[in-house]
């Protein structure tokens, strides 16, 4: 029999739990008077500041960020079509980032009690470490499974050998945002129970084999 060419894929994934959080909230604010507004809007982001700071200090996260007060201005218009008056709105946005999920949660559950504060969404993560080790176990197990399904095509042709011609990386993905859920938190707990999925890590490769 001539010799044959085989084109296969193979895929894996790998699943882990998060191991770190992202976390943004916005603090906001509007009023009539521009100076009003600012001095309101420092004035409720201060005691957001210096929490993270010192649940930094005490390990509680790994880092955190603000962003300096966004001030601006608009004119509504009420239902009968009329300008009303102009509304000047500030906002301060930040970041934290937690390695532990009850400290999150006890975190998020007392800053949103927070006059003005608006709690965001949440980025769950790997390490840079475990995504690479993850990202090397996913495609390693691919190459595998493509050899497997290109030596099972021969074995079915009558064939016993197969020689590699060909790899290509299909996609090896970065991993996947994943989903969140949120469960009520006890009467006598303030902090909300977060329950992330797991994150997924998946390499496809595509490959081509000669079988004699």
């Amino acid at each position: 029999m001539p010799e044959v060419t085989i084109t296969v894929r193979g895929e894996h994934e790998v699943r882990r739990a998060p191991e770190e959080a992202v976390a943004h909230i916005t603090v906001g604010c509007e009023g009539p008077d521009r100076g009003a507004v600012v001095e309101r809007i420092a004035a409720l982001a201060a005691p957001v500041r210096d929490d993270l700071a010192a649940r930094q200090d005490a390990g509680g996260l790994t880092d955190w960020s603000s962003q300096r007060v966004s001030v601006w201005t608009d004119r509504p218009w009420n239902a009968e079509g009329k300008l009303l008056a102009p509304v000047h709105h500030a906002s301060v946005e930040f970041t934290a980032t937690f390695t532990d999920v009850a400290a999150l949660s006890w975190w998020l559950g007392e800053v949103a009690a927070r006059d003005g504060v608006q709690v965001g969404e949440i980025d769950w993560r790997l390490t840079r470490e475990t995504r690479s080790t993850l990202e090397r176990e996913a495609a390693t197990h691919a190459v595998h499974v493509a050899v497997e399904r290109a030596t099972a095509y021969a074995q079915a042709l009558g064939m016993s050998h197969i020689t590699p011609v060909e790899l290509s990386d299909a996609s090896l993905h970065a991993p996947a945002i994943p989903l969140m859920r949120m469960a009520a938190a006890p009467a006598d707990d303030p902090g909300l129970a977060l329950q992330p999925d797991d994150i997924v890590v998946a390499a496809t490769v595509e490959a081509r084999f000669t079988a004699r």
